[in-house]
């Protein structure tokens, strides 16, 4: 490319540090022009890392003309950030979720929700696997979506790929949710691997959202399922002419009864030498899914987030849709509260449309 998308990062944390690393990757494709440092020890540290201009404030980053900048901060300073952002007519990527709390999503949307500038960092669906398994529900294998199953990511993450396999806006929610502690093993967290694991108590969240008109989502989280490889990830996506399991699809068709998988090429396996990347998805004679990033050798979470910030730069440019809107992320991140509050309080929590819908 040409023309790579340009973006600035606000942050030097490790959420700054993964879009860097895409750019790095990438750059014919990315390129990260400005990195704002909220100290002089983490710009020298940030620049010795990456080699990329390190500056100390917002209208210094804008200087070097980026599509978009990434809020990349604190849970308490996104507001304000992307905020001031906003008021420079920067376009902005805001990291996972917007603002802490529900009055924080509601401040936000009515600072900056009519200017049409934010979007946020929400990849979930961009990884092949969810990708895949969206083009065939979307092609009508398993008809009318119903019910969604997440047991693999919390709260606002889960609730988008709800919302995302179901179709649904932003509907009125009824949320009933519950907790169950019990022994596990926890031997490997974000900080890297345990010495002698033992099973400690760790906290099992079950959750039901009823999205009306016999759509439903089930949510089954347990402490730091993310990493723990004990744990399985696992997703139903359920129709009115069948289902998908994980990589699984159980369909009815006019030959009866079918059960086919979705298939991946994955490179690097045994002799090939082409790579160690997911190259393709394909379902029943077709393909359903492309990396975009072959070449790179991204991870699946990488892929997704790359893929991000490439939709936030055709978006920023005019040259393509919303990769992920502020009112979806308010209202996903709502549902994750609410999902909560049901844990606490153990009562039905009902979810009402916000400004934002």
């Amino acid at each position: 490319m040409s023309n790579p998308v340009r973006f600035a990062v606000v942050g030097t944390g490790w959420r700054a540090d993964f879009h860097i690393r895409m750019a790095r990757a990438a750059p014919d494709r990315l390129q990260a022009v400005a990195v704002v440092a909220n100290s002089a020890e983490a710009a020298e540290r940030t620049s010795e890392k990456w080699g990329i201009p390190v500056v100390r404030t917002l209208e210094e980053a804008l200087t070097f003309h980026p599509d978009f900048v990434i809020a990349a901060v604190s849970w308490s300073s996104m507001p304000t950030v992307t905020t001031r952002l906003v008021e420079l007519g920067a376009h902005v990527l805001a990291e996972t979720p917007p603002a802490p709390d529900a009055d924080g999503l509601r401040s936000l949307w009515a600072a900056v929700g009519a200017s049409g500038l934010v979007q946020v960092a929400e990849q979930y669906m961009l990884m092949p696997g969810h990708a895949s398994r969206q083009a065939v529900a979307r092609g009508g294998a398993i008809g009318r979506v119903n019910a969604v199953q997440v047991g693999s990511t919390h709260l606002y993450h889960a609730t988008s790929l709800m919302r995302g396999f179901l179709g649904v806006g932003m509907e009125e929610t009824v949320v009933n949710a519950r907790t169950f502690s019990a022994p596990l093993a926890d031997p490997l967290t974000f900080d890297g691997w345990v010495a002698d694991p033992q099973p400690e108590p760790k906290t099992t969240t079950i959750a039901t959202l009823d999205f009306g008109d016999g759509r439903m989502g089930l949510y089954d989280f347990v402490d730091n399922q993310w990493w723990n490889p004990l744990l399985a990830r696992r997703i139903v996506i359920r129709g009115s002419l069948g289902e998908i399991v994980d990589d699984t699809v159980t369909h009815l068709t006019d030959e009866g009864v079918i059960v086919s998988p979705i298939s991946y090429r994955r490179t690097g396996v045994d002799m090939n030498l082409e790579g160690n990347e997911v190259v393709s998805a394909s379902f029943e004679g077709r393909r359903v899914y492309e990396n975009p990033w072959v070449g790179t050798s991204f991870s699946e979470d990488d892929i997704a987030v790359a893929s991000l910030l490439a939709e936030t730069g055709l978006w920023a440019r005019s040259e393509g849709p919303e990769p992920y809107s502020l009112a979806d992320a308010c209202q996903d991140h709502l549902l994750g509260l609410a999902i909560e509050e049901s844990a606490r309080t153990g009562a039905d929590v009902r979810t009402t449309k916000e400004d934002w819908a």
